[in-house]
């Protein structure tokens, strides 16, 4: 089962500030780059052990350092089902949040992955003569987004949900192949590229004939890809092997001289693959920890 809910966490944590642009738009177009924004715990304590546990999503704290404006707390909640989405939940979870947190400027945001009739988009309580709560949130519905709105943005963020858009059937393969160009272009960092491949192929879910078709027609794109993907598993072996000549160093120098202490423990984890082979074979004819790790 594909969790979303997981995959959006880590998407908005890995980049809020392009989260909140794409998903908050009206409230983060003033946004520069000076602003700080820093993600908060994402669960409440309890009033009372016995209480119902509640897990908010993402809440990011956004600052501006100048002082010029308060700290705004946003609140992002992805919802895969519109059936599920409840409007009163979310009013608890900004007022506990409102409380926890002593402000009242908190922006709740709601990301639905697919369209839902009839989902409620304000919440008002009070009589026939005064309204005593009156909440809204902003929303974005993924899958009425034109596609073409955002086919060229240079926000990361939008171009990973290319996939998750409004697009017709022979756009298909188009779609895939220009999130694909987004991510190349606009994400620098290799092990996030290949993180995210994932995302574009969760959400693409191309079959055979469909990756056939984007091979034919994109051979430059999947060239790069085939090549991350190789770099991966090969960096891949290459650490456990790493990892497991450490684990060997540490059994074997437990067992020659006792427990070991936290420090030493930790610089055979630093160490180089160069210097955890000096020290194995050191092992063989040191009498002391310390002769283990003097280079012979």
């Amino acid at each position: 089962m594909t969790s979303h809910d997981q995959n959006f966490k880590n998407l908005i944590l890995d980049y809020p500030r392009q989260a909140l642009a794409f998903f908050a738009a009206s409230e983060a177009e003033d946004m520069d780059a000076s602003v700080t924004i820093q993600p908060l715990r994402q669960e409440q304590l309890k009033s009372r052990l016995g209480d119902r546990f509640r897990e908010l999503d993402i809440p990011l704290l956004v600052e501006w350092p100048d002082g010029r404006r308060e700290a705004l707390l946003f609140v992002l909640e992805e919802e895969t089902h519109p059936g599920r989405f409840s409007i009163h939940r979310l009013v608890h979870y900004c007022a506990d949040l409102s409380e926890l947190y002593q402000t009242d400027r908190v922006v709740p945001v709601v990301i639905f992955l697919r369209d839902g009739a009839a989902i409620p988009r304000t919440l008002q309580l009070g009589s026939e003569r005064y309204t005593y709560l009156a909440f809204e949130y902003l929303y974005c519905e993924l899958a009425s987004t034109p596609v073409e709105n955002y086919w060229h943005s240079d926000n990361l963020v939008a171009r990973l949900n290319l996939p998750n858009m409004q697009w017709s059937q022979e756009q298909k393969v188009d779609v895939y192949a220009q999130a694909v160009r987004g991510l190349l272009q606009l994400e620098p960092d290799i092990e996030r590229q290949l993180k995210y491949i994932d995302f574009i192929d969760i959400y693409s879910a191309l079959d055979d004939n469909d990756m056939k078709s984007y091979q034919e027609r994109y051979p430059q794109e999947t060239q790069t890809m085939a090549g991350l993907r190789e770099r991966l598993l090969t960096e891949g072996v290459e650490q456990g092997v790493q990892q497991g000549e450490r684990g060997v160093l540490v059994k074997q120098l437990t067992r020659r001289f006792g427990p070991l202490e936290s420090q030493t423990v930790e610089r055979v984890q630093k160490a180089s693959i160069e210097e955890v082979d000096e020290w194995l074979e050191n092992i063989l004819e040191a009498r002391s920890l310390d002769e283990v790790f003097t280079p012979h």
